[in-house]
Parts: structure tokens; C-alpha cells; sequence
């Protein structure tokens, strides 16, 4: 961890009295902006592993109490790195934030602790998390559909098995770190003694090593393919939703378990219709004829045309219900708003202005009664 002068409340430009929500809310907008994927500045990473751990500390109510009494030199004195970030509590910030990959981001940055180091080495090798975008249309939000991604992933050797070790050649525990896979480092802050536990340089965390690595992966036991995945698309799911297909990320090392995909569901624009839940609302024009002797208009719906009926004397504006004819969810179907718009022609012919000129002398209109012409 950084130095011992650090300020986690300054870290995060956050008051000493600051709430839960306040640290979170300070944490998530520094998060996206040095975000190193997204801010390519050279100090980007580094301070993104401080405010992470500013908000490790300040977020935990132990530990809170802890740096308030004693600082900076108190945390390092009581806690190890493993300690101080958990590892599960980054996991949901991070998907809550829209961090895709998050094994591959906390093990880039926290790699050696907070359930990434080799206390917990089955964690250590699990797969990566993908994470994919799948475009829909309205119509297949509103009835569901069947489709078909391609997502490029690291999947098991096909030469070696995963094991990354030629064929017919072994592999033999690592001298440095006798099999464990980490070393420790020690160092004396004040009265304390912090004991780092960090992967073995020598190994690389496998605890073992390999004579001869498999030429086909090259020793990591992975190799990149493109894999065809069927997806449900469920009806009713909204934009920016998130799927989760369990088990269909990157496969873990020497064995272990797969990552998940996460596929972030975008919903294309549709020219007829705005989408407000399960309804749908469009707009249709008649003439002001139709609107005030009633009649039938025929609008498009998510799956076709329907008739409409306009009753007589439809107002501009009026709202008119299609029931049914909305986004199916997973207990009813909404329905299709059609919002009436009364056409008002720009230019009449003679005959047209002389019969409108009647009805309103048979409507009594104020403005003629009064001597003035009435302006259409």
C-alpha cells in the first residue's frame, strides 16, 4: 500500500462526519473517472488503488474507528492487505458501477490479497468474468427471442489439457516458494510487525514449474477461441439490463472453475413507437373531419395493424387505449397508448373556406357575431 501520510477522507474529498452513502457516492465518481481503462493518464492506476483503499477502510465501521483514532499507521499496525480489501464487497461495487472483468480488475490491481493471493487459491485461478453488449429490437423485447452472440474467450488447451505442460513432460515443485505458491515479505511499522503475503515472482502463484511449457498455449494451460452462445432474450427486459449466463466466461487455470458472461441488453430505437414500461405510446394525425364525426383509423401495433376506433368528438390530445397490444411481461402484457393529433390543413381551396365559413356561422361563433372575419 502507499505511504503513511495519506488522508483517506481528503482521498475521497469527503467531510470526517461523512455518511455511508456520502463515502460510497465520493467513491463511485473517482472510481469512474481514473478508472485506468477508461483514463489513460500515467497515474491513473495508482490512483485508483487509493481511493479503493480509502474506501476499504472508511467503509467498514472496525476500521473507521480504528483510522480515526490512530491513523493511517493504526490500519497497516492491526490489519494485513487481506484484511483491509474484501474482496466481495468490490465484487457487487463493481458490477454495480458497470465495471465489466471485475476478476482480471481486482486481480490487476489487489492481486496477492483480499481473496486473490494463495490463502484462497481456487479463487486465485477462476476464470474471468466476460462481459459482451447484445442489441434487440422492440419487437423481440416484446415477445422474447432466441439469439445467437459469438464471444471470443480463453478455453482449456486443446494440446495439453489445461495442465501447460508439453505432452509427455511433467511438471516439478517451485524451489523458491516449496509448492505454496507465495512468498512472504516482512517489514516493522512503529511497534508492529505487517507481514505482506505476495504470489511467488519464481512460479508465478502455481506452486509449480514447468520443463517444458505446451507450445500450443505457450504454458498458461488457455487457449483463445471464439465461442457461438445461444441467448433468451426475455420479454419485457429492459435497456441497460444486464443477463448472466453462469459458467460461459474464461476458463479458470489448470481446472478451475469458469468466469461468468455478462451481457449488457441494449434495446434499438424504434421510429413508431416510445416504450414506457410494458406500454407502448404512438402518435397518430387525423383530420379534423374524422375527429368530430368519428370513425375508424388503422395504426400499427408490435406485430402488425389494428383498427382503431375514433369516437366522435375526439379532443386534440386525447389518449386512446389498445389493450393488450403493448410488451409482454412476465404476468400480463401492457398495452398501446395512441396519442390523437387533429390535423389542422395550411391551405384551404375557395369551396373548402366557404364551407367552413358556413359551419361557423351555423356554430355561432363568437368572433363572427362580433363583425370580424374569422382567420383560419
Amino acid at each position: 500500500m502507499a505511504g503513511e501520510k495519506k488522508d483517506y477522507y481528503d482521498i475521497l474529498g469527503v467531510q470526517r462526519n461523512a455518511s455511508k452513502d456520502e463515502i460510497k457516492k465520493a467513491f463511485r465518481n473517482l472510481a469512474l473517472k481514473y478508472h485506468p481503462d477508461r483514463n489513460k493518464s500515467p497515474d491513473a492506476e495508482e490512483k485508483f488503488k487509493e481511493i479503493s483503499e480509502a474506501y476499504a477502510v472508511l467503509s467498514d465501521d472496525e476500521k473507521r474507528r480504528m483510522y480515526d483514532a490512530y491513523g493511517v499507521e493504526g490500519i497497516h499496525g492491526k490489519y494485513t492487505e487481506q484484511d483491509i480489501f474484501n474482496r466481495e464487497i468490490f465484487r457487487d461495487l463493481f458490477r454495480e458501477f458497470g465495471f465489466g472483468n471485475f476478476e482480471d480488475l481486482f486481480s490487476r490491481f489487489f492481486g496477492g490479497y483480499g481473496g486473490f493471493g494463495p490463502f484462497q487459491r481456487t479463487e486465485t485461478l477462476r476464470g474471468r468474468d466476460l462481459e459482451t453488449t447484445l442489441q434487440v429490437t422492440l419487437r423481440e423485447v416484446a415477445y422474447g427471442a432466441e439469439k445467437e452472440i459469438e464471444v471470443p474467450r480463453l478455453r482449456r488447451c486443446s494440446v495439453c489439457g489445461g495442465t501447460g505442460a508439453e505432452p509427455g513432460t511433467k511438471e516439478r515443485i517451485c524451489p523458491k516458494c516449496g509448492g505454496t505458491g507465495r512468498i512472504e515479505q516482512r517489514s516493522v511499522v512503529g511497534f508492529a510487525q505487517m507481514i505482506r503475503v505476495m504470489p511467488c515472482d519464481q512460479c508465478r502463484g502455481r506452486g509449480t514449474i514447468l520443463d517444458r511449457p505446451c507450445k500450443n498455449c505457450r504454458g498458461s494451460g488457455l487457449e483463445r477461441t471464439v465461442a457461438k452462445i445461444k441467448v433468451s432474450v426475455p420479454p419485457g427486459v429492459e435497456d441497460g439490463a444486464y443477463l448472466v449466463l453462469r459458467g460461459e466466461g474464461e476458463d479458470g487455470e489448470r481446472g478451475a472453475p469458469p468466469g461468468d458472461l455478462y451481457i449488457n441488453m441494449r434495446v434499438l430505437p424504434n421510429s413508431n413507437f416510445v416504450r414506457q414500461g410494458l406500454d407502448l405510446f404512438y402518435e397518430a394525425e387525423i383530420d379534423f373531419p374524422l375527429a368530430a364525426l368519428g370513425g375508424k383509423i388503422t395504426v400499427p401495433t408490435i406485430t402488425g395493424e389494428a383498427e382503431l376506433e375514433i369516437p366522435a368528438g375526439t379532443q386534440n390530445g386525447t389518449v386512446l387505449r389498445l389493450k393488450g397490444k403493448g410488451i409482454r411481461g412476465n404476468r400480463y402484457a401492457g398495452d398501446e397508448l395512441v396519442r390523437v393529433i387533429v390535423r389542422i390543413p395550411k391551405k384551404l381551396t375557395r369551396r373548402q373556406r366557404e364551407l367552413i365559413e358556413e359551419l361557423v356561422k351555423e356554430f355561432d361563433v363568437e368572433g363572427v357575431r362580433k363583425g370580424r372575419r374569422w382567420k383560419l
